[in-house]
């Protein structure tokens, strides 16, 4: 069932919280690096306070302790930028449920901004608790999540305080509109052929989302050092790749689930220093004889034109972690490769967070695919087919 949105509720006059994914990446001065995320949330936004709204937005940033202020995970910068970008004065209180957020909010009139001091100084959100979640609730005549980044986890902000605001209005902003349509059209109603590129490091990390997509999908490709766990699964030989040994039984079981569907690196682009990757020793090999002192650092070129091959012809395509050590040329090739039969094909291209969404846009390709996730955790979370009980208990449309 879709889930009414911010845009379909009214908000003149009324006060609106509204969950966001502020958590921007700050320097050594407290400057944000990348003003993204906040960007991002603007639709969200100012749909409230174009339409005469009051607002106030909450956000973790961060891991403090949750024992109080810590100075460097402050959200004030956020505010600030903000601000900037709205052009308008933003209100930022000292604390979450405090008497300064309580005289602030109290405050607001109608097109004005609150920020909440950083959600997780407070203990009662990472535990979901209810009593903060009660304070933050009183804030507000009706909810919009808009962090999908955080719509897999319970923390109170998300679960908790949309419970606690049963009778009103509970929506959703324009960010997790668009993930949930892309991610869940994807999952439930792909065109077909559907192709999953899976990368990263572990096997781990990642078997969940294998065992469901090898389900639904048409073909399952494999890159990331998670290939060498499959490869000594296989019986090949390794050298120093980085790989779990205690997943080798499991990733037998994928190969043998998997059938033709799951594709492997049939070579790989390797190395013999870490440390040095645009000055060691390069070589490319046949999977599964990488020799002592080397490392693979990436799928190699038949690899590439392969999964090139598979990736043209298909209609959906999801894909989550790097092909290699995209960050350290001449490993970035294979992530390169694969990201250019991504932009030239005709599918419906999803790309997840994390690494797969910085290599998109460290390469060049960001504005070719169909969507970039902003939400790793979650992205990963809705692949593997889990219900996130902080979206299920949003208002439903009425269609």
């Amino acid at each position: 069932m879709a889930k009414k949105t911010i845009d379909q509720i009214d908000v003149a006059g009324k006060t609106i919280l509204m969950r966001v994914d502020f958590n921007v990446p700050l320097d050594e001065t407290q400057k944000i690096t990348d003003d993204r995320r906040i960007r991002m949330a603007l639709p969200s936004i100012k749909s409230v306070i174009d339409r005469g709204g009051k607002l106030i937005l909450m956000s973790h940033l961060g891991r403090p302790a949750g024992t109080g202020f810590e100075a460097k995970f402050s959200l004030a910068p956020a505010a600030a930028c903000l601000a900037e970008i709205l052009g308008q004065p933003v209100a930022m209180a000292s604390d979450t449920v405090g008497e300064d957020a309580v005289a602030k909010a109290g405050a607001l009139n109608d097109g004005q901004v609150l920020v909440l001091e950083n959600l997780r100084f407070n203990s009662g959100e990472k535990k979901g608790c209810g009593e903060f979640a009660g304070k933050l609730a009183a804030f507000a005549d009706g909810y919009c999540n808009d962090a999908f980044g955080t719509c897999h986890r319970s923390d109170a902000s998300m679960v908790a305080v949309p419970q606690a605001m049963e009778g009103k209005p509970r929506v959703v902003g324009h960010l997790v509109a668009r993930e949930i349509q892309y991610l869940s059209d994807a999952i439930g109603n792909p065109g077909r052929p559907f192709v999953a590129i899976l990368g990263g490091a572990k096997v781990s990390d990642k078997i969940n989302v294998i065992n469901n997509l090898l389900g639904i999908c048409d073909a399952v490709l494999i890159g990331g050092a998670m290939a060498y766990t499959f490869s000594l699964a296989n019986g090949g030989q390794v050298g120093d790749s980085l790989v779990e040994k205690d997943k080798v039984d499991l990733a037998k079981e994928l190969i043998a689930k998997g059938g033709d569907k799951l594709h492997l690196p049939v070579d790989t682009h390797c190395g013999d220093d870490f440390g040095d990757i645009a000055g060691c020793n390069k070589k490319v090999v046949a999977a599964g004889e990488i020799p002592d002192g080397w490392e693979g650092f990436d799928i190699g070129p038949e690899t590439a034109a392969k999964y090139a091959a598979v990736i043209k012809d298909a209609k959906t395509v999801v894909w989550n972690g790097p092909m290699g050590v995209f960050e350290k040329p001449p490993m970035d090739e294979g992530t390169k490769a694969v990201a250019q039969a991504v932009a030239d094909g005709d599918s419906i291209s999803i790309i997840g967070g994390g690494d797969s969404a910085a290599a998109v846009d460290q390469l060049g390709f960001a504005d070719q695919v169909s969507h970039v996730s902003t939400g790793g955790g979650a992205s990963l979370a809705m692949l593997e087919g889990q219900a996130f009980a902080a979206v299920d208990l949003l208002d439903d449309t009425e269609s």
